[in-house]
């Protein structure tokens, strides 16, 4: 029965911290619980994984060809236990390690979905593994960024990761805002943002949708053929709120 993970050891992980910052340490404790009978644990595996989304065409017959997004995984780091071991039937055991969490790990919201999946290789059976969703803040520049967006009264309206080349991840993440208030109602009808982080300097791509003709799609599709024009970096130790002006003063002049 254990075979079939009917009374099988179990494992659960748990992080030190309730919510993550890329590029920052993460330290977990990965506790595992011995089933009906005694097993030996191959290995434990940790994955930090997220979704992004790809345009394909799709075709409908008779010609027809329609574009849809598809949602596709990615594994963004992992982790693994460098021994094996035997569990007793009830008997619990516990490890510990940390991982730094990539710097262009998606912030969890709007679509932007993070989550962590831990496993265990248990030979003959069919592994059992948990899940669990996690909470990705922005770090603090792009807090400050964030900031002097919605006080030049830009509101965030939809967050989601976008297939793109010509990065270390196969996708990018893209922000869009709406003018509500302020010196930017009524000469736009959006903001859309990619932002890269590396060790040196944040990378930000703008589009501007003047022409109300919807931007949705357009940002890493421009991005990808080199036509996007609005370009800003910004050194990583740059303070917070300096940052947000700077990206202010930038929009004002380059819109």
């Amino acid at each position: 029965m254990a075979s079939l993970s009917i009374g099988a050891a179990t494992v659960d992980a748990v992080l030190e911290q309730p919510e993550l910052v890329p590029g920052q340490r993460v330290d977990f404790t990965i506790r595992v619980r011995g089933g009906a009978v005694e097993q030996q644990i191959d290995n434990i595996y940790l994955n930090i994984c997220c979704q992004y989304f790809e345009e394909r065409e799709k075709h409908r017959g008779e010609g027809e060809t329609v574009t849809e997004k598809v949602g596709q995984v990615y594994s963004l780091t992992q982790w693994s236990l460098p021994e094996m071991f035997v569990i007793a039937p009830d008997e619990d055991r516990t490890f510990n390690a940390s991982f730094v969490l990539p710097l262009n790990t998606p912030i969890t919201l709007g679509k932007g979905k993070v989550w962590l999946e831990t496993g265990l290789d248990i030979q003959f059976a069919i592994d059992p593994s948990d899940t669990d969703l996690l909470v990705v803040r922005p770090d603090a520049m792009m807090a400050g960024l964030f900031e002097a967006l919605t006080q030049a009264g830009l509101q965030l309206r939809q967050v989601e990761c976008e297939a793109a080349r010509g990065f270390d991840l196969p996708f990018v993440q893209e922000f869009e805002f709406v003018p509500v208030a302020g010196a930017f109602l009524g000469r736009w009808k959006e903001l859309e943002v990619v932002i890269w982080r590396d060790e040196q300097q944040l990378n930000l791509w703008f589009e501007v949708d003047r022409l109300r003709r919807g931007l949705q799609g357009m940002l890493t599709g421009l991005l990808g053929r080199g036509e996007l024009k609005r370009y800003l970096a910004i050194p990583v130790t740059t303070p917070a709120e300096e940052a947000g002006q700077q990206v202010l003063a930038f929009l004002q002049q380059t819109t």
